[in-house]
């Protein structure tokens, strides 16, 4: 099951991440959910 979000950025993140996307042939979306799955080496006790 997957859930939608939706986030507000200011436009110089959203070009930063654009330009990350292009760059690696990637979507917006593996990108954020790669950096997420990343937080939870952050996350004690996991």
């Amino acid at each position: 099951m997957t859930t939608r979000i939706d986030i507000r950025l200011p436009e110089q993140e959203l070009e930063i991440l654009k330009t990350y996307c292009q760059e690696q042939n990637r979507t917006q979306t593996e990108v954020i959910r790669e950096f997420i799955r990343s937080l939870k080496k952050k996350i004690k006790n996991q």
